[in-house]
């Protein structure tokens, strides 16, 4: 049994396996209360920082790295194929947002709604943070582009480049002062849509009452 700890950029690994119909348990983590508190977690990651998973005796962190991993062990036992094959000519496409959303997008709102959230109020306005908002604008133009060509990251089909970016885009509209714009709002009404995505917000209880608590901007 595939077990994921911790929700926040775990509810990406909760969705993709909800779409490749993939049996798994969720185990919380509460990282308010403290890691320190936790010590079956920080066995499994010393760091602290979510998500994990356990596979056997396979132990991973970082989000994109287990949802490749997930892809490459299991895709030809899931229901629904999330990645093209190489051989494929949108292959490169799908690397590009798979990765995009976590090291250009996400990466770089973290820092802000960091500054906003957690800093002392004396260092919210920072330059870091202005820095990272425009590296952040920076990069939605290759998402901007793709969506005016396409209906999803990779082409036609929705594949877990689309689950990347969906997550980071959800975090940085509620949280890191970020408007989307018409068509930004309709790929995100198209990806939000999908069964997957719906069951994952039932599982996903913390992510669920964090967005119904916090709208878009």
């Amino acid at each position: 049994m595939l077990t994921i700890y911790g929700e926040g950029r775990g509810f990406r690994v909760i969705w993709l396996l909800e779409e490749m119909g993939l049996p798994y348990k969720l185990r919380d983590v509460d990282l308010l209360k403290g890691v320190e508190n936790d010590p079956e977690f920080l066995a499994i990651n010393p760091g602290g920082f979510i998500p994990a998973l356990v596979d056997g005796d396979t132990v991973m962190v970082e989000s994109i790295a287990i949802m490749e991993y997930l892809i490459a062990r299991y895709g030809d036992k899931a229901k629904a194929k999330l990645a093209p094959a190489p051989s494929d000519a949108s292959f490169g496409l799908y690397q590009q947002f798979l990765h995009l959303g976590e090291a250009g997008l996400g990466a770089n709102i973290q820092v802000v709604v960091v500054s906003n959230f957690i800093a002392p109020e004396n260092e919210r306005d920072n330059w870091g943070a202005r820095w990272a908002t425009d590296q952040f604008h920076n990069r939605m133009k290759l998402v901007k582009r793709q969506l005016a060509r396409a209906p999803y990251l990779a082409g036609d089909d929705f594949t877990a480049a689309d689950i990347c970016v969906t997550y980071t885009l959800n975090l940085a509209g509620r949280r890191g002062g970020i408007v989307l714009d018409e068509t930004e709002r309709a790929y995100m009404a198209r990806t939000t849509a999908r069964d997957g995505y719906k069951r994952a917000m039932d599982v996903c209880k913390a992510t669920k009452g964090f967005y119904d608590a916090v709208p878009m901007l």
